[in-house]
Formats: structure tokens, C-alpha cells, sequence
């Protein structure tokens, strides 16, 4: 059995559970066939770095130890059959053809579009049977979506031998969000899962895909707390900013807002909406903050990594309009128990989803105490909160018995 690595102060919950012998004996259940292999890639938190990626900027993520798996054979045909634990009434089922369709289930869909970008790019796959098990909290904004597109990702580069880097198994989870589900996201969330380390995180040049690695000084506790506010990433209001963040860029005659400055957007103002100008605002300052912060991190500095994610949550609320009042108000309840002792923002794609807060582990309890006696009380909900570690990104593994399956590396 693998428990997530997971602290039990206060009223933390406990961490999900994957019992992979579990996992092996539903799938000989549901296929009559015992399995091939695993492949196993995580969630992600970003420590700070929002919507900057699909402007070819800067990032600041870690894995999580929640952690998505794929339990799969191969098939003598070109179907892809496929179930999930966490949807046990549903199977999505397809054939490999040259034109594959959306379906009628969400996750399945997932499926569908990694099958989809590869064949698009030339790979050649075969049927397979597949279980999918996952313990990355949905709808929270950490990345439960890349942590599937990658392990498939994996699982297929696997069972058919196609040597695929971790960076293009990253790349074509991104292509299926595009092409096939239509969120225009960037890269840093599948580039993440795949190439994580444990208690790293990783600053990432969306430009380039170069990766810096800072460690995550060991008296720094991460948590995550999870608003559980009906969350939906929504597709048309994602998709609206990153295409004000393409004209803002386009007005100020730069490719991206990589390239651009605040004295040029100042210059450019006239000629853009009021949206356009907020967006691009947030975007360069944001690049600023991710270089400051990888700094303040590497330094242990906690006080300036704390004015720096506060001066992002600002502006992810004010000028790229994303954070609700659950967030704003967690991020309240944390600076008010702990002041500049904690860092803390708004995390993921906004509109609900996860704040990140960053302590030392012996003021956890603080937060702790903090956030369950006034949450609730404010707001009606009940949150979900995590202390975990930066995880490891993408494993795969290949076995001909359970024993042989069970990797391990899979541990958080």
C-alpha cells in the first residue's frame, strides 16, 4: 500500500491512499488479463508564475505527491478500453482510427485527446486496456488534468517503445489541451509532472524550456489548502485573457509579452482595451516576481517571498481578474495569523480551486487553527488542507509479476 507523505497536525486531512495490489486486482477483474505496466505522474502546485506561461515567461512550480496512475496491457486490436476508479460506473471505449471523436464522459476525453495528438504526430500505437487511478484533488487547480495527460503519455512512450524525452511527452499533453480539448494552456503544468525532482522546485523559461532547480529549504513547510469552492476552469474566460495577453503583445509590437516592458506598455496604452493593458500589466510584473522569488527561495529569505506572493495574489485579483472571494479571503485568514511568517497567494488557473502557503513547520499549526476556525465561519465551505512535499515528476515502470510492478520510485 502507498500513503501519501502527509503531517497530521490539527485537523489536516488524511492523505489519499492508491493500493496498487488493489489496483492490478480490479484490473484482471474488469480485462481477465493481468497487467503490463504502470506508469504514474503527479499534480503540480505553482509556487508562483500565473497565466505567464503561455507568455513565454517564467515559472515557479513543484510536483505534489498526489499522484495520477495508469495501469494498462496491450491489445492484439486497435481499441482503446479504458476505465478509472474514480468514475467505477463509466467506460470509455474507441477505436484508434484516423479521425478520433470527442466522447460522451469528461476523463474520457482525456484519452481520446493524447491518442489523438500522437497519431497526429506520426506514432505508431495499438490497443490497449487500461485502469486509471488518481489522488490528485479535482478542481482545485493542481493539475489533476496534466497529471492524467502525462501518465498516459508515459504509459503509451512505454508499451510501444517510441523514446520519447520527458519534454516532448510534456509537449503533446499540452498539444491535447489545444488541439483536441480547446484550452489554449501553456506548458508548464504536463513540463512539470513530467520533469519534477523531489524538494525541488523548478523555475521554468517557457521560452526556452530551460529548468532551474532551487531547492525547498527543509524548515519550509508547503500547504495547500483547497477552498472547495465549486470550481470550473472556465475554458471561454481563460481563453479571453490569453488572447488579450496575444493583442496587448501584438499593440505593443512584440512577440510575446516576454519581450515587453512597462515602460512599453505604458507607451502602447492608448492603443488597448482596459483589459488588454491589466493583463499585460500582471504578465511582466509577474515575470519579475518569479525571478525575485527563485532567488528569496535559494536565499531562505521568507520575508521577501512573502511580499512577493502577496504583490502576485494583488494583482491576480485586480488586474487578471481570476481570484473569487474564498480565495481572497483564505489568503486573508493566512497573512492574519501569520503576517510576512508566511508566504500565501491564489494557485492554478483561478476561479475558485487552491490557495499555496508557504511557512515554517513550526507555524503550520497556526495556519491550521486559523483557517479552520474562520473559513467555515465566513464563508459556508469546508476546506481541504495539505502540508506536502515537492514530489518527484514522471515514473514508469514494467513487470511480470504485482511485485515487480509496484515501484518503489512511485513513493511521494
Amino acid at each position: 500500500m502507498i500513503r501519501l507523505a502527509m503531517a497530521s497536525v490539527g485537523n489536516l486531512k488524511e492523505g489519499f491512499i492508491v493500493d496498487l495490489y488493489k489496483l492490478f486486482e480490479q484490473f484482471e477483474s474488469l480485462f481477465s488479463r493481468t497487467v503490463e505496466g504502470v506508469s504514474s505522474a503527479p499534480g503540480r502546485v505553482n509556487l508562483i508564475g500565473e497565466f505567464t506561461d503561455y507568455n513565454d515567461g517564467y515559472v515557479l512550480p513543484c510536483a505534489l505527491p498526489f499522484r495520477t496512475y495508469v495501469a494498462y496491457r496491450k491489445r492484439s486490436d486497435n481499441i482503446i478500453m479504458a476505465y478509472s476508479t474514480n468514475y467505477p460506473d463509466e467506460c470509455e471505449a474507441f477505436e484508434l482510427a484516423p479521425a478520433i471523436s470527442h466522447g460522451m464522459s469528461h476523463w474520457g476525453n482525456y484519452i481520446r485527446a493524447i491518442a489523438y495528438v500522437y497519431k497526429m504526430a506520426g506514432y505508431q500505437l495499438g490497443g490497449m486496456d487500461i485502469l486509471i487511478s488518481s489522488n490528485v484533488p479535482q478542481g482545485a487547480g493542481l493539475s489533476s488534468s496534466a497529471a492524467l495527460e502525462v501518465a498516459l503519455g508515459g504509459a503509451i512512450n512505454q508499451a510501444f517503445e517510441l523514446d520519447l524525452t520527458l519534454e516532448k511527452i510534456a509537449l503533446l499533453g499540452q498539444q491535447a489541451e489545444n488541439y483536441f480539448l480547446g484550452c489554449q494552456c501553456g506548458i508548464m503544468d504536463q513540463l512539470v509532472s513530467a520533469k519534477a525532482i523531489k524538494n525541488q522546485a523548478l523555475m521554468i523559461d517557457c521560452m526556452s524550456l530551460a529548468i532551474e532547480h532551487f531547492s525547498v529549504p527543509e524548515e519550509l513547510a508547503l500547504i495547500v489548502i483547497n477552498s472547495n469552492f465549486p470550481r470550473k476552469l472556465v475554458e471561454s474566460e481563460y481563453n479571453q485573457r490569453r488572447r488579450d495577453c496575444m493583442n496587448a503583445a501584438a499593440k505593443m509590437g512584440v512577440s510575446t509579452l516576454r519581450q515587453a516592458s512597462l515602460s512599453l506598455l505604458e507607451e502602447s496604452r492608448a492603443l488597448m482595451t482596459l483589459n488588454e493593458y491589466k493583463r499585460a500589466h500582471h504578465v511582466i510584473t509577474e515575470n519579475r516576481r518569479v525571478l525575485q522569488a527563485a532567488k528569496a527561495l535559494q536565499d531562505n529569505n521568507l520575508e521577501v517571498l512573502s511580499e512577493l506572493m502577496a504583490e502576485s495574489h494583488t494583482s491576480l485579483r485586480d488586474n487578471f481578474e481570476v481570484t473569487v472571494a474564498v480565495t481572497d479571503g483564505l489568503v486573508d485568514i493566512c497573512h492574519s495569523a501569520l503576517g510576512a511568517d508566511c508566504a500565501t497567494r491564489m494557485t492554478g488557473g483561478g476561479f475558485g480551486g487552491a490557495v499555496i502557503c508557504i511557512c515554517r513547520h513550526g507555524d503550520v499549526p497556526k495556519i491550521v487553527e486559523a483557517v479552520s476556525s474562520q473559513y467555515n465561519k465566513y464563508f459556508g465551505l469546508q476546506e481541504t488542507i495539505y502540508v506536502v512535499n515537492a514530489a518527484g515528476g514522471l515514473m514508469t515502470t514494467l513487470g511480470t509479476s504485482r511485485s515487480a510492478l509496484v515501484n518503489e520510485e512511485f513513493l511521494p
